[in-house]
């Protein structure tokens, strides 16, 4: 198996929940020696619980969304509450290309392993924090999690029908935040092979996500206008909607953006008169009654399965596509053709459903290795091995409960 464009770089994280630890997955993913320092006195909560489902887990390794965000990754338990359990964090920070954490801001440079702590150690080390609002600003020390990103971030204000409240967002939020992450790594890897140089890395959530509405910044900034929301429809576009199938809660999503568009969609709907129609002639005419014309469409789709709609409308250049639930997704053939899912083998859940990485490297593929970490697991090989602690007192600190 190829080792992926990152094997020999080594990194430490510090986090939990989504956002940091999918950020080192995409890492590991790409070769990366990963390993996750945690703690049975904080475990990291995915481990207990899925806030999506809201399903608890009956142990720290039978977590399936644990495993979906930790993917080849190694364990180690470290008590950061106890010093000399600092101490072997620093060790390992020092024995690392990258170091990444999660914690609200001031709480890692007060355990004494903030960024100009370790770089005392390691000059070149790169440095990421992840927070919701950045490491300064009079919002540094909120706390945040993927609700509060969309928020802040400008998404939920825009999401929704008009007389709905804002929407709100989910673990969506945290893999923007978490990919973003890995994209600034990366930047900071190539900086240093270039220069030789480590660097800090501040990375606001609430920004990961602000930088992706753009378009409504500069309607702002140009026009003074502030969007609210608008279900799904489009300044411009119309239609612009989703339109109920045959079947339980079956949408299709149905986008035009020209005449030619309009004209085949009406064709496919064997309703050539509807170009002609003056409610629809044009695209203002179109915008305008934006209500009549979706009851048209509508009154098309409902019948049809949304993979029919979908084939018939791609056939004739009109955007078109199934809108998937969870299940749809799973048992979509174009992803399993593209096999975007894969079973892993996990010591304590079996075959566990994993998600591969969405991008092809032809020469260096991304690859799942194995599964993710029991707690703790590679204590014996990080700690004795790779720091030389002996198992005598390997076993003392735990009788300790440093390593715990």
């Amino acid at each position: 198996m190829n080792p992926g464009p990152l094997a020999g770089i080594r990194v430490t994280e510090f986090t939990s929940a989504w956002a940091g630890p999918y950020a080192s997955c995409i890492l590991a993913f790409l070769g990366a020696e990963v390993i996750k320092v945690e703690s049975r006195r904080r475990l990291d909560h995915a481990r207990n619980l899925s806030f999506s489902t809201g399903k608890r887990f009956s142990g720290p390794n039978e977590s399936s969304v644990f495993n979906n965000l930790n993917l080849n990754k190694k364990s180690v338990t470290l008590n950061l509450s106890k010093p000399r359990a600092v101490e072997i964090a620093k060790q390992l920070a020092a024995a690392s290309d990258v170091v990444l954490e999660n914690f609200r801001p001031g709480v890692i440079p007060r355990l004494g392993l903030g960024y100009e702590e370790l770089k005392r150690l390691k000059p070149d080390v790169i440095y990421l924090s992840s927070s919701s609002c950045g490491q300064t600003g009079p919002h540094r020390e909120y706390v945040g999690y993927a609700p509060n990103f969309a928020a802040v971030g400008g998404f939920s204000h825009i999401t929704g029908y008009p007389d709905w409240p804002p929407s709100n967002f989910m673990g969506s939020m945290d893999l923007r935040s978490a990919t973003t992450s890995a994209f600034a790594i990366l930047a900071a890897l190539i900086y240093r092979k270039r220069t030789g140089e480590g660097q800090y890395i501040d990375l606001a959530s609430q920004e990961t996500i602000a930088v992706l509405a753009g378009d409504i910044l500069l309607d702002y900034f140009m026009n003074g206008r502030s969007p609210g929301r608008k279900g799904n429809r489009d300044e411009w576009m119309a239609p612009h909607n989703c339109y109920r199938c045959r079947g339980e809660d079956n949408w299709v999503s149905i986008a035009v953006s020209t005449e030619k568009e309009w004209r085949a969609l009406c064709r496919v709907m064997e309703r050539p008169e509807l170009i002609e129609d003056p409610r629809f002639s044009d695209p203002s005419a179109r915008r305008r009654n934006q209500e009549a014309l979706d009851e048209e469409i509508s009154r098309w789709t409902r019948d049809r399965d949304y993979y029919e709609v979908t084939a018939l409308l791609q056939g004739a250049g009109v955007a078109a596509a199934p809108s998937l639930s969870s299940e749809g997704l799973f048992r979509d053939p174009h992803l399993q053709t593209r096999d975007i899912y894969m079973q892993v083998d996990h010591p304590q859940m079996g075959k566990d459903w994993v998600i591969r990485p969405p991008w092809r490297l032809s020469k260096t593929p991304a690859s799942i290795r194995r599964h993710s970490p029991l707690l703790g697991e590679h204590n014996q090989e990080i700690l004795g091995g790779l720091l030389g602690i002996s198992e005598e007192e390997i076993r003392r600190l735990e009788e300790e409960e440093v390593i715990y």
